[in-house]
């Protein structure tokens, strides 16, 4: 009898996964660190669900912003080596598959230190510019870059940044010459085209709408197959006349390895409350929430197809690990 209980028991557990928050409720703060600079999208992206997800957990969340290396190697070290009790998680962007393609030497395997709690949506990447660069569409700033090869510099977020592998995408497909400057994340690198010290970047959508929104940057294309809600006017890469250039940040929420199950299975539960509470939100980023990241396994699965698919791009363009 028993046994057959067991197994009618087993199948509605996996059933009702939410029931899993129930076996682990922290007793203190949860601290979160964000491998990047304040003002980038991750950051944002963060702070929209933070309060939320404090709720669903019964203790707030923290927020670090611990820049410093390629990519934000730093800040993902830190949880990579921190202890597994689901009392310091990261929350990353690209970057957590893209710095591997680009460093030679990682502190960290970016696949098997981490356990996956989830994904809280994607969001596609758009060419801004200062406003004083005389090109007020796509197709006059490629004109502008092919006729001054090497002249003009985009700023990226740093080696491995999703705005460095955004810029590769761009300088590759559209065949164009320009300088890559490297910035400790992606709110220094937005400042630096701001004052002009660079002309444009290619930031995500959730970085960039607010200086563009206040006309501090001009936005001439989103890297993406479809217009976005955030910035409605502006056309896609395929309307402007170069389809391939496609490009798009996403935020995986990751704890440390060996992570008990019933924890990140409790931390799942709560992001993907606050997710669900903040979609009118994320949605005004241009965030686009997608299913299937449920599990440690799917999470984990994503960021591995993900470096590959990195390795194959940035080696196609020529660019090799520092």
């Amino acid at each position: 009898m028993l046994n057959r209980r067991a197994a009618l028991a087993a199948p509605l557990a996996l059933a009702m996964p939410a029931l899993a928050q129930a076996t682990w409720r922290p007793d203190r703060p949860i601290r979160v660190i964000i491998p990047h600079a304040p003002g980038g999208g991750t950051d944002v992206v963060t702070r929209v669900l933070a309060e939320a997800v404090g709720t669903a957990l019964g203790q707030p969340l923290v927020i670090e912003n611990r820049t410093g290396g390629a990519a934000g190697l730093v800040g993902t070290d830190l949880v990579a080596k921190a202890a597994p009790d689901g009392y310091t998680i990261l929350v990353n962007s690209s970057a957590q598959a893209i710095t591997p393609a680009l460093v030679s030497r990682m502190p960290y395997d970016a696949v098997n230190d981490f356990a996956g709690i989830g994904i809280i949506g994607f969001a596609p990447h758009v060419v801004v510019v200062n406003p004083q660069l005389p090109a007020r569409t796509f197709q006059e700033l490629l004109a502008l870059l092919r006729a001054h090869p090497g002249r003009y510099n985009l700023a990226s977020g740093g080696i491995g940044s999703a705005i460095h592998l955004a810029g590769e995408i761009l300088r590759a497909s559209a065949q164009v010459d320009f300088q890559i400057v490297q910035y400790r994340g992606g709110g220094p690198s937005m400042l630096a085209v701001l004052s002009n010290e660079a002309q444009m970047s290619t930031p995500d959508i959730p970085a960039a709408t607010a200086v563009v929104r206040a006309g501090s940057a001009r936005p001439l294309v989103i890297a993406a197959p479809e217009r976005s809600p955030a910035m409605p006017d502006v056309p896609t890469s395929a309307e402007a006349g170069l389809p391939n250039f496609i490009a798009e940040i996403w935020f995986p929420v990751l704890a440390p390895a060996r992570t008990p199950p019933a924890v990140v299975a409790a931390l799942s539960a709560a992001f993907q409350t606050a997710i669900e509470q903040n979609k009118r939100r994320l949605t005004e980023l241009a965030v686009q929430v997608r299913p299937g990241f449920t599990t440690s396994e799917q999470v984990m699965g994503y960021v591995r197809a993900q470096m590959e698919r990195s390795v194959a791009l940035l080696r196609a363009a020529g660019v090799q690990p520092e």
